[in-house]
């Protein structure tokens, strides 16, 4: 049976209840971040389709995967130029 123990004393219950908070905070920030990069491959993704551009399962398996902040900018930024979706990610 799986319980969590209360620490009775002060000296111990301030630091653990701290590194929950501590984790708790990194834990939503991190899924901020990640909700902003899925809305960022999201919106290239949307941009290409009102241009009327195919895009295959590959190109968006690779843009929904991809984490980094930056490489999604260029991205976006280029979607409103390419001439396909393939050619984005060349």
């Amino acid at each position: 049976m799986s319980q969590s123990y209360e620490y009775q004393s002060e000296l111990f219950r301030r630091p653990v209840a701290e590194g929950r908070a501590e984790g708790r905070a990194e834990g939503e920030a991190a899924g901020e971040a990640r909700g902003r990069t899925e809305g960022k491959a999201e919106a290239i993704l949307s941009v290409l389709a009102a241009r009327g551009l195919a895009v295959s399962d590959e190109v968006a398996v690779r843009l929904r995967a991809c984490r980094a902040p930056a490489e999604l900018d260029r991205w976006l930024r280029l979607a409103v130029l390419v001439g396909s979706a393939d050619e984005l990610l060349a």
